[in-house]
């Protein structure tokens, strides 16, 4: 059931605040203009170290060797990346021999989702009413209900154990006759899940310890044959249509590592405590989660053959240095060659030189917005004729933001590709044009 709250801010009060807004808008505008400049500075600096690498990389037949011949080069090699290393969870009192070990914990809380919506009333003041809502929902951290603004939901929230999302890697893993470096062991992505095979007595431990937190919350009595059952660390009998409903219930990502088929062998069973391949469910059953219940999902990396690119010395590698000071080293999945790796890189490199000028044009046109804000909170006395105005004080600020985005693009395009910076001050120059003398009119009649 939806809970609502209404609350009314007072016209004077939103003229003060739309003026304290032109600060933050001064910020927001500021903030967007050195981000537009400092991101085509990264674009053009990427874009000439990937070819100066591109020149210089050299392919390494075979890595099975060390060899004198690639000490100090930039190569590009493909093999397998392995490790005799034993990593242990000691908390959960296993180990691996793998790459890495990654431990996730997520718990069944109520989640508050909140929507508002405003309307502006003659004499300027707004009305605000905010429904909230709530949902049961799988987070990765405990949710803090006491902070929830329906009183019937707060303090709902409890769980039943705590444990810390874990990440543990090999610091010895081989290629060929050579060590990868902390950076390209962490770009490993081979992942497998960890098939458990925890202590009988632990897992009695731990459904003890749970069921105790849930008669504490709950009041729950207790069942003295349930707890004779919990205290054997016996296969599941569970039936096999409820087994396969909790495989269903996992999410996607979750089930990224959880096979689609678990063993018998592979599933124990207590009263709160469910083992279930490589996950570990705290709770009465994960085909029904219930407040307060946690589940812990393992999975390891395994080796793999990779490709690298990156720096050569002595025995191991690092990341090679270009001319403009940016540094560069990469590792994918798989045998790949060069050009192919150079050319994904590039594309990430547009990708994200895109990206960030989008985000920069948008923070631009917010911050003109904030500055100017105040002229449409001004006439909210009369919602009508503000609106109209605000319209057009949008559209002012977004040209205005678009125009001045560019402008900035160029004068950094300037300093690294003149033609380019050239022929964006150009477009720039036009739109500024065609707002101050062609544009202004339109928009001043239809604000009028």
């Amino acid at each position: 059931m939806a809970y609502t709250e209404t609350t009314t801010t007072g016209y004077g009060t939103r003229v003060g605040n739309s003026f304290r807004g032109i600060l933050s808008g001064l910020v927001l505008f500021i903030g967007a203009t050195v981000l537009l400049w400092w991101n085509e500075g990264r674009a053009v600096k990427t874009d000439k170290m990937l070819n100066e690498a591109e020149k210089v990389c050299i392919d390494m037949e075979n890595p099975s060797k060390i060899s004198q011949e690639y000490e100090g080069e930039l190569v590009c090699a493909s093999a397998l990346a392995t490790t005799d290393e034993v990593l242990a969870d000691r908390e959960f009192g296993f180990s691996e021999n793998a790459i890495g070990l990654r431990r996730r914990v997520e718990y069944f809380q109520w989640i508050e989702n909140e929507h508002s919506e405003s309307e502006d009333k003659l004499g300027g003041k707004e009305v605000t009413t905010t429904t909230y809502t709530y949902t049961q929902e799988w987070s990765d951290r405990p949710v803090d209900s006491g902070q929830f603004h329906d009183p019937a939901y707060q303090g709902k929230n409890f769980v039943v154990t705590r444990y810390e999302d874990a990440e543990l890697w090999a610091e010895n893993v081989t290629f060929g006759a050579y060590k990868l470096n902390e950076s390209l062991i962490h770009s490993i992505s081979n992942c497998e899940p960890v098939v458990l095979a925890l202590d009988a007595q632990q897992l009695e431990a731990m459904d003890k310890a749970v069921r105790d937190v849930v008669i504490r919350v709950k009041g729950l009595d207790v069942n003295p044959q349930a707890t004779q059952k919990s205290s054997q660390a016996a296969p599941s009998t569970t039936p096999a249509a409820v087994l396969d409903s909790t495989l269903a219930a996992v999410p996607d990502s979750v089930k990224t590592v959880v096979p689609d088929s678990v063993p018998q062998e592979n599933r124990i069973d207590l009263e709160y405590v469910h083992q279930q391949g490589n996950v570990l469910y705290f709770g009465r059953t994960s085909a029904a989660p219930q407040i307060g219940d946690v589940r812990v999902t393992f999975e390891k990396v395994m080796p793999a053959k990779v490709t690298i690119i990156a720096q050569v010395t002595g025995d191991t590698f690092k990341a090679y240095k270009a001319k403009n000071g940016k540094r560069f080293q990469t590792l994918v999945m798989g045998k790949k060659d060069a050009s192919e790796i150079f050319e994904a890189q590039h594309r990430a490199n547009e990708f994200w030189t895109w990206i960030l000028r989008l985000v920069g044009v948008l923070l631009v046109i917010s911050g003109l917005k904030g500055i100017f804000g105040f002229l449409e909170m001004i006439l909210k006395v009369v919602p009508f004729i503000a609106n109209i105005i605000g319209w057009g004080v949008g559209v002012v600020c977004a040209i205005i933001g678009i125009a001045w985005s560019l402008i900035v693009i160029a004068v950094a395009w300037l300093f690294y590709r003149p033609l380019i910076g050239i022929a964006l001050l150009v477009v720039a120059g036009a739109l500024v044009w065609l707002f101050a003398f062609k544009g202004k009119d339109k928009i001043m009649g239809m604000a009028g």
